[in-house]
Order: structure tokens, then sequence, then C-alpha cells
């Protein structure tokens, strides 16, 4: 797939996605554990320590969820290295009716006094409960059960008033710190692509154009009403840069700068970083064996059913599309596209095949499961296994319950690390089998290594990094400066830039005459439609056995 394969490997995109991506996460890592003053951790450490004290009683008093509290509002984002970092990758801001506010939303004015009446009020009469049961040591039951049923009033109140609270606050998102962001990015992978033969100046140029192209579909992606239908902005960067190269057609000097491989194999490192080997664990066994044993079994099944039944001519198209479609997505699409040396055009068949079921399915999937009346860690599971992009699985997930997300997220996870075995799998496979094949000669190992999408090395590498700093690191102080920190104000943000370059540059260099061959007698849509189908079959048949039949216990605990 990459038009520098005949160079040598510090002068590939996959090794400068490497370098790249590793720069920011170390970069990142540095500011933020710079962040991490004597203060801010004597302050993580009492209200620790209060959380440790109250949890030895019955009930999860109300000292305990004023500490947990306390502890979720520390942030990193409120100091000004943490607010600029978090400031620079903001993404548009949600919107309903007036798209100006995806750019600028002011805080709005309400009264919430009775609300806040309300929650004083229960949190009083919550105290008193609770010091009841404390007078008699907790021993007594029913009050043990008054008290907490008081609290839980108590934390309802508090939640839906910080939902109503949050929706008053003023946008995060800066167009001139957009803009700046667009200027770094441009000199960095400007950078990369100079090493890569590419002019820097020329790539700049046409960069400029591709970053406002991304930042307008992420605008388009931020309306509320189109985003809960599931159209995000993958969809909206290929559409727009579709309508550009097939209308007027796309100007040469941009051409410079359509360096999808570049953009999303970067994006794939910093993705690597989020993959967190402790966190996919403590789901257990049976989220595990459902993303592992499944996931290939029907990637190999759709694979032959394409080759065998439908005859379609191209083998890396079939594996991509059947990657895209049993793996995560676009992510796994474009790994395999590299293993297997697909065309751009390929890749971009298997990318609008997966964006278009993607949408479908985050819609009615949840819909089905709450008609059918199953439960809620089942839904969650077989969504996590069967939806493709993360984004649409959370959605999906959400709508059933926090249990059925959290499933559903951690099972897609699992499913992402995935991609470098399959990557490799397919390198060897095209290589050893479907190469020699064709050309009748023995393939060496230096070959496989030559083929195999080497920024996958990145995204590993990047996961195991971050997966022994988490570990090495007090729970609170690991949500702190990582999840909450920066991943979540930083990197994750980052990531979606990278991508939604890559989708505008996929549009602008789609032309519907060179796919129109790839959809003759509609055997690419059947294959997804078949492969789907086994999956959605398969993953919720395991997801039953592993999570209600095999690993009850764990199930419970979740």
């Amino acid at each position: 797939m990459s038009k520098h394969h005949q160079q040598p490997f510090f002068r590939t995109e996959d090794f400068w996605a490497i370098i790249l991506g590793s720069f920011l996460l170390l970069v990142g890592l540095a500011f933020y554990f710079s962040l991490l003053s004597a203060d801010l951790t004597q302050k993580m450490a009492e209200t620790t320590a209060i959380l440790e004290n109250e949890a030895a009683k019955p009930i999860k008093t109300v000292a305990w969820h004023e500490a947990s509290s306390k502890l979720a509002k520390l942030k990193l984002s409120d100091q000004p290295l943490g607010q600029f970092l978090k400031s620079l990758s903001t993404l548009p801001n949600k919107w309903s009716d007036n798209p100006a506010q995806a750019i600028y939303r002011p805080a709005t004015e309400a009264d919430l006094t009775a609300e806040n009446q309300a929650i004083d009020l229960a949190r009083q009469q919550a105290i008193a409960l609770e010091l009841a049961a404390q007078a008699v040591d907790f021993k007594v039951e029913n009050l043990n059960l008054s008290a907490q049923a008081a609290i839980e009033e108590w934390q309802q109140l508090v939640q839906e008033t910080d939902k109503k609270k949050a929706k008053l606050k003023a946008g995060a998102f800066s167009l001139p710190y957009s803009l700046l962001l667009g200027v770094l990015l441009a000199v960095l992978f400007g950078v990369g692509a100079k090493v890569q033969g590419i002019a820097f100046l020329p790539f700049v140029k046409g960069f400029a154009f591709i970053f406002l192209l991304a930042l307008i579909s992420l605008l388009l992606a931020a309306q509320n009403d189109l985003k809960d239908l599931g159209i995000e902005y993958a969809i909206w960067a290929i559409l727009l840069g579709i309508l550009i190269s097939n209308t007027i057609g796309t100007p040469a000097w941009i051409t410079p700068a359509l360096q999808t491989e570049f953009f999303i194999k970067t994006g794939l490192v910093l993705m690597g970083a989020e993959l967190l080997i402790g966190k996919i664990l403590a789901i257990g066994l049976p989220g595990i064996l459902v993303a592992w044993v499944v996931t290939p079994i029907v990637l190999v099944i759709t694979y032959w059913f394409g080759q065998t039944v439908l005859k379609i001519a191209s083998k890396s198209l079939n594996i991509t599309i059947s990657a895209d479609m049993s793996v995560c997505g676009v992510s796994a699409a474009i790994a395999t596209a590299a293993a297997s040396k697909a065309s751009r055009e390929e890749l971009t068949v298997a990318i609008g095949l997966s964006m278009v079921f993607t949408a479908i399915m985050m819609v009615v999937m949840p819909i089905f499961i709450k008609f059918v009346g199953m439960p809620e860690i089942l839904g969650g599971a077989w969504i996590g296994g069967t939806i493709d992009s993360s984004g649409a699985v959370v959605a999906a997930g959400a709508v059933l319950g926090d249990k059925a997300m959290y499933v559903a997220a951690t099972i897609k996870m699992i499913q992402n690390m995935l991609i470098g075995i399959i990557a490799f799998a397919v390198a060897v496979y095209f290589a050893t089998r479907v190469e020699r094949d064709a050309q009748a000669r023995q393939i060496t190992i230096g070959e496989i290594w030559h083929r195999f999408p080497k920024f996958i090395l990145g995204f590993i590498g990047a996961s195991m990094l971050f997966s022994l700093l988490h570990s090495s690191l007090d729970k609170h102080s690991a949500d702190l400066v990582l999840e909450n920190g920066m991943l979540n104000d930083f990197t994750k943000n980052l990531r979606t830039y990278f991508f939604c370059l890559a989708f505008a540059s996929i549009g602008l260099s789609t032309h519907f005459k060179t796919l129109k061959h790839h959809f003759v007698g509609g055997k690419p849509l059947i294959l997804y439609l078949c492969g789907q189908s086994l999956n959605l079959i398969l993953t919720l048949s395991a997801a039953y056995v592993m999570f209600y039949k095999v690993f009850p216990e764990i199930t419970a605990t979740i």
C-alpha cells in the first residue's frame, strides 16, 4: 500500500509515524508529570485517606461521597500549562441550532437557587440519618438502609444539578488555539514529509487546506442531532473531500500534503497509549475470550467466503473488508491494508462500508436489545464485539446503561489489541501464500519484515509503556496524570485531529470512476453483510456462554 516501500525504513511513513507519535507521547508525559505538584499530591493523599477510612463503614457515607467528588474535581488542566495543552487540542463545541456555537459558546446564566437549596436539604437529611445509624455502630439494618437511601437521593440531586451546570458552562473550544495547533502540526508533519522526500513548503501549503477541511468536518460533526444518528467526523471529512475531488477536482498544490497513511499511522501510535493492559484484564476472562476467539474466526471465515463463494478478484480488498468488519473498523482496515498492500481505493471502499453500517448499528442495536429484554451486560458485550467504531460502541452502550457501556468499551479495547497480531498474520500470509502463489518463488523472512506495517510496533510500545506507568502509580495518581489528564485532555483529541486529516485526504484522493469497478455485482456489500451477520450471531452466542454460563461469578461483580 505504501508508495515508499522501496525506501530505507528510516525514510518511510511508518518510521516517522512512530517517531512523531512517540515524541508527542513523551513530551506530553513530561509536561503532565511536571504538573503533579507537591501541594496537589498532598491534597490527593489527604482525600484518599478519608476515602479509605470511610470505606470501612457498612454504607457509603456523606464524607465518602464528598471525598470522592473532591478527588474527581482535581484536574491538571486547572493549572496554566495544563489549560494550554487542553485548549490546544480541544474539539469544537457541541451545538444544536446555531453553528457559531461550535466555535464560540459563552456561559449561560440560570438561577439554580432552588436546586442548590434542595441539595443542601437532602444533604442535611442524609447526615441526620447517617448519624442515627452510626450511633448504634451501623448494627441496625433498617437504619443503615434508611441512611443509604437518603444519601443516594442526595447524590441523585447532585448529579442532576451538575448536568445542568455543565450545559451552562462556556464552550472550551478556542479557534486561535486550534489554528495554532494547525501551525504546529504543519511543522511536525512537514519535517517528517521532508525526510520522506516531499518538499517542506509545498507540503505546508497543501496541509493548510487539508487542516481547514478537517476542522470544518469536526465543526459539522459537533451538531447534536446528527451526532446522535452516528454521523461522525469521518463521514463528513470523506464526503467533503469527495465532493471537491469529483466536482472542481483536487488542486495540484494540495497533492504533496495528501499523506493519508502518515496521518493515520501517527494517530494509531497515540491510540496505543489508550489501550491499558491492566484495565482490559479487569473485566476478566469472559471479555477476553469473546473478543479474541470470535474475532479471528469471523475474519478467517469471511475472507474464505469472499474468495470461494463470492470470488472477489482482489484478495487485498477481501482481507481489508474482512478485518475492518471483524476487528475494529477503520484502524484495523488501515493496518491490514498496509500488510496486504491494498490500494487506496480498496481502503476507501472498506472504510465507507464500515462507516455506513456503524451508523446504522449504533442506532438499531440498542433499540433491539431493549425490545427483546436482553440483559444489560449481555447487550453491552454484543455491542462491543460487533460495532466497528470505538466512539459508536460507547454511545450505543450508554443507551443501555453504565454497565453496558463499560463492558462494551472494554471488549472493544480488547479487540483493538488484536490490530498488531492481525496485521502481522496478514503480512505473513500474503507474503508466503498469496504472493508466492502469484510469483512462484520463495519468500524470505526479510520480505515478510519488509511487508509488515512497522508502525504497529509504535502502537504496541505505547500500550506497554502506558500500561506499565498505570500499574506503577497509585490509582488516583494514574487517573489524574494519565487517564483524566494526558489521555482525555490531550492525546485523544490529537488522535481525532490526525484521523480527520487522514479521512479528508482519502476524500480528496478519491474519484468515483476509480471506485466503480470495486462494486461490480455488489460483492463488497454482500461480503460485509454476510460477515457482519456471522459476527452478530457468534458474538452474541459467545457472550452469553462466557458471561452467564462459564463465568457468572465475574458477571455478578460488574
